[in-house]
């Protein structure tokens, strides 16, 4: 079977999604990320499926991949990563809860909730932003296809304009290495081209 044009598609559909982001947004992602990082607050990251493993992703490209060379240290805390936690309270509560139930009375002012869902529209993630925003904190929303009702909630949109996905996930990944490589630059001083493999 010969692939080579469905290649050439998923990859100039690739192309086009990443030349339809938001320029503006990333930096303001970056600048947020920034501010929580000097001011010492905790950074919770949360998604389902795919989503989940890009937020553990997120999640130790900060603590160890860009904290590694800094006397401080990103604080970065995945809700999707502790299976009891998540299984005890989808057997118990619900699980739409599984990250709201997180957050309660343990999210404080000046710590920011990154949330990733390609419809944005995930019960579980709704209702953890929801309630994080009822607390007065920022919400970074990482999304694709028309950004769901995320979209609207979050102060910040990294939006991958697509209807694949798969296309959302890949975009995703390339929210996470890019502002990985600003801080790499700009916080350690040190170029991603240089890095060890």
């Amino acid at each position: 079977m010969d692939f080579k044009q469905d290649i050439k598609d998923y990859l100039a559909c690739e192309i086009e999604t990443l030349q339809k982001l938001d320029i503006n947004a990333i930096d303001a992602a970056l600048n947020l990320l920034l501010e929580a990082y000097y001011n010492r607050k905790w950074v919770y990251i949360f998604g389902n499926g795919g989503s989940s493993s890009t937020a553990s992703h997120f999640e130790n490209d900060f603590n160890k991949g860009v904290s590694e060379p800094l006397k401080t240290k990103f604080r970065f805390r995945c809700l999707n990563d502790n299976v009891a936690t998540l299984m005890a309270v989808a057997n118990d509560i619900g699980f739409e809860e599984v990250f709201r139930y997180q957050l309660t009375d343990r999210i404080e002012p000046g710590d920011l909730v990154i949330a990733i869902s390609g419809s944005g529209n995930s019960r579980n993630i709704i209702n953890a932003v929801e309630y994080a925003k009822s607390c007065g904190n920022q919400i970074i929303g990482i999304t694709g296809y028309d950004g769901g009702k995320l979209k609207q909630l979050c102060d910040i949109s990294l939006h991958a304009p697509v209807n694949s996905m798969q296309v959302t996930e890949d975009v995703h990944m390339i929210f996470d290495h890019l502002m990985m490589s600003m801080f790499y630059k700009h916080l350690c001083g040190m170029s991603h081209l240089a890095l060890k493999a």
